[in-house]
C-alpha cells in the first residue's frame, strides 16, 4: 500500500487534513478551550485541532500531497524540516523536529529545525542546538556530539519494532540515553518514528514539544503516515551531500592537481636555475600579464616556442588558445592563406570559405615561430594586423576586427635582415616591443645537470624504465660538450641513451664520449644510428595507422606516442614519411 492509500485508509475519526470550509464558518464544541475555528484554524488556548474528526478523505489526501511537496521541495535536509513543519503547524503543535541517521554501527545527527530558532545556510547541527540552548539561559552550552552509539538508541528500538515511540513526560520516564539531552534541552515529549529506505532502516524522526503529553494518539498516526516521504527526502538529501561532498573534494584535487601541473609545467620543459635563465624568467612573469607583443630570440634548439607557451599560460589570454604557425614550414603562396584566412574561390582549390589563424585565435595568442621567413606581401598585412587590429581573407573585401596577442620567434637577426631589404623596418620595429633573449646552453652549464635528470626520468617513464644510477664519467663528458643543438640536441642524446640503456645504469653512448671540444666530431656523435633511426619510423607509422593518418587531436598520432604535435610532424618530415598514405581508403 502506497502512502497515499495509507493516510486514506486511516479511521476517520484519527485522521488529519485541510479543512477548506469558508471563514466564518465555526462549529462549537461545547464547554469553555473546545471552540474550534475551521477555515482560519483558530483554536482555543493555542491547541492543535482534532482534525480528524472534521475532514473526509479528500482533505486527509491533501495533507499528504503537502506534506510530500514540502519533503520534496529542498535538497538541503534541514530546509526539508522546516517545510515539513510549517505544513503541519495548523493541526499538529511542533516545536522542533530532528532526523538522525545510521552510519555503520553509529548515529549522525543530520539536520534539526527548531520554532523560532533562526536557520542560517550551511548550519550544522550543532549550531542550531547551540542557538536553541541560548534563547533559554542566553549561554550556547556544550557543543552537540557529532556521532552518537547506535546500541541502545531510540532508533535502535523504532527500528526494531517498526513502530513509532512515544515519551509523554521525560521528567517522569527516561527510556534512552538520548531522553537525558532532550530533557536538557526543555523537550517534555516526544515521538520517535523509523525511517526507511526500500525495506531498509536510514535512520530516525523526532518531533519534539516543550510541554508533556503533546501528542494525541492520531497525531502519532498522522506522523507514522508521513514517514516515507520524509524518508525518502531523507535519502535523497544524503546522496546530494555525498555528490556535494565528492564534487567538492574533486574540486579540491583539481585544483592541488592544477596547482601542481602549473609548477611543473608553467615553463613546461624550461628547466634549471641558472642566473640567465632566471633573469630571462623574470621577464617572462613581467610581459606576460600585459598585452603587448613579444620577440623571441635565440639559436637553434633553445626552446622559443616553451617560452612562448609559458608567456600565454600567465596572461589574462591564457583560458583562450594558443596558435602555432611555423612561418618557414608554409609555402609562401599559402601563408596568407593560413594566417588570414581566405574566401571561397579565392584560388584554384580553395572549396569553401577557412578561418586563417589570426581568426581562430581571437581573444587568445598567435605564436609565429620563425617570423623572420614571411614573404614581404605577407609582412605588410601582419603589420596591419599589429597597427589596426584588423584583417582581410584571401580573396575577401570585408575587414574583420581581432584580438590576438602576437607572440614571435626566430633565430635570425632582424635588424640584419632589415639592413639587407629583406625584412620591413616599421614591421621589425612593430615586433620588437618587448624583447626577450632565450640564453644558449653553453650559457647555462649548470643547468645540464639538472635537464640530463629530467630527461631521463621523463623518457624513463614513457618507456616503462627505470633508472638508478648514470654511468661513471658521463656527467662530465656531457658538461664537457659544447652543445651547439643547444638544449633540443641533449634532449635527443638523453631520449637515445634511454632507449639503448639496459638495467638500472644510464649508458650515454661512446659517440658522444669519443667527442670533447670539436663540433664536427660531436655533430657526428649525437647523430642517430641506422637501426635506431629505422625504429624510430616504425613506431611513429604504427601509430598513424592507429590514428588513421592523423597527427594531432584526440587519438591522433602524437597522443599516442605522448609527442607534441609540432615535434611529431618535424619527425615525420625529418624521416620522409608519407602521412598520407595511411588514411582510409588511401593504399
Amino acid at each position: 500500500m502506497n502512502l497515499c492509500s495509507l493516510l486514506i485508509a486511516l479511521p476517520h475519526a484519527t485522521t488529519v487534513g485541510v479543512a477548506h470550509v469558508p471563514a466564518g464558518r465555526r462549529r462549537s464544541q461545547g464547554g469553555a478551550g473546545s471552540c474550534l475555528t475551521i477555515g482560519s484554524m483558530e483554536r482555543a488556548a493555542d491547541t492543535p485541532a482534532l482534525i480528524g474528526d472534521l475532514l473526509g478523505a479528500e482533505e486527509r489526501y491533501r495533507l499528504l500531497v503537502e506534506i510530500s511537496a514540502a519533503a520534496n521541495s529542498q535538497l538541503e535536509l534541514s530546509s526539508v524540516l522546516g517545510e515539513v513543519a510549517e505544513a503541519l503547524a495548523p493541526f499538529i503543535a511542533i516545536d522542533a523536529v530532528s532526523v538522525v541517521t545510521i552510519d555503520g554501527g553509529s548515529l549522525v545527527p543530520h539536520a534539526i529545525h527548531v520554532k523560532g530558532v533562526e536557520h542560517r545556510r550551511g548550519d550544522s547541527f550543532g549550531d542550531v542546538i547551540a542557538r536553541w540552548r541560548s534563547l533559554g539561559s542566553g549561554e550556547s552550552g556544550p557543543a552537540a556530539p557529532k556521532v552518537l552509539p547506535f546500541a541502545g538508541s531510540g532508533t535502535e528500538h523504532v527500528g526494531r519494532t517498526g513502530r513509532a515511540y512515544v515519551c509523554r513526560d521525560l521528567r517522569q520516564s527516561q527510556s534512552f540515553f538520548e531522553d537525558a539531552k532532550l530533557l536538557g534541552m526543555g523537550v517534555l515529549s516526544y515521538v520517535r518514528i523509523p525511517l526507511r529506505m526500500r525495506e531498509r532502516m536510514v535512520g530516525s524522526m523526532v518531533f519534539c514539544r516543550t510541554e508533556p503529553d503533546g501528542f494525541r494518539p492520531r497525531d502519532v498516526e498522522v506522523l507514522e503516515a508521513i514517514a516515507q516521504p520524509i524518508a525518502a527526502a531523507v535519502a535523497n538529501a544524503r546522496a546530494f551531500e555525498e555528490i556535494a561532498r565528492l564534487s567538492g573534494r574533486l574540486q579540491e584535487e583539481n585544483q592541488v592537481l592544477r596547482q601542481e601541473l602549473d609548477e611543473r609545467s608553467m615553463f613546461e620543459e624550461i628547466v634549471g636555475s641558472s642566473k640567465p635563465l632566471r633573469r630571462m624568467l623574470d621577464r617572462i612573469e613581467k610581459v606576460a600579464g600585459t598585452d603587448s607583443t613579444v620577440l623571441i630570440t635565440g639559436e637553434t634548439g633553445t626552446g622559443k616556442e616553451l617560452v612562448a607557451r609559458a608567456i600565454h599560460r600567465r596572461s589574462r589570454r591564457a583560458e583562450r588558445t594558443l596558435i602555432t604557425v611555423n612561418c618557414a614550414a608554409l609555402p609562401g603562396t599559402l601563408i596568407g592563406s593560413e594566417l588570414f584566412g581566405h574566401e571561397r574561390g579565392a584560388f584554384t582549390g580553395a572549396l569553401q570559405r577557412r578561418l586563417g589563424r589570426f581568426e581562430l585565435a581571437d581573444g587568445g595568442s598567435l605564436f609565429l615561430d620563425e617570423v623572420g621567413e614571411l614573404p614581404p606581401e605577407t609582412q605588410v598585412a601582419l603589420l596591419r594586423v599589429l597597427q589596426e587590429g584588423e584583417i582581410e581573407r584571401v580573396g575577401g573585401t570585408q575587414t574583420i576586427r581581432v584580438d590576438t596577442r602576437v607572440i614571435a620567434a626566430t633565430n635570425r637577426d632582424l635588424a640584419e635582415a632589415v639592413a639587407a631589404g629583406t625584412f620591413r623596418s616599421d614591421l621589425f620595429y612593430r615586433l620588437n616591443v618587448f624583447p626577450l633573449t632565450v640564453p644558449p646552453l653553453r650559457e647555462r652549464r649548470e643547468d645540464i645537470p639538472i635537464l640530463v635528470e629530467y630527461f631521463v626520468s621523463r623518457f624513463a617513464a614513457r618507456l616503462g624504465k627505470k633508472f638508478r644510477a648514470i654511468e661513471k664519467g658521463a656527467m662530465d663528458r656531457i658538461l664537457a660538450y659544447p652543445w651547439p643543438g643547444n638544449v633540443r640536441e641533449l634532449q635527443n642524446v638523453i631520449e637515445r641513451a634511454v632507449i639503448l640503456s639496459e638495467g638500472e645504469t644510464l649508458i650515454v653512448d661512446e659517440p658522444l664520449a669519443a667527442g670533447g671540444g670539436g663540433d664536427g666530431g660531436m655533430t657526428a656523435a649525437v647523430s642517430l644510428p641506422e637501426s635506431l633511426r629505422d625504429q624510430e619510423r616504425r613506431r611513429i607509422e604504427e601509430a598513424l595507422a592507429a590514428a588513421g593518418g592523423r597527427v594531432s587531436g584526440a587519438g591522433g598520432a602524437a597522443v599516442r606516442l605522448g609527442l607534441p604535435a609540432t615535434t611529431l610532424d618535424s619527425r615525420i618530415k625529418s624521416l620522409r614519411i608519407d602521412k598520407h598514405r595511411f588514411r582510409p581508403g588511401i593504399s
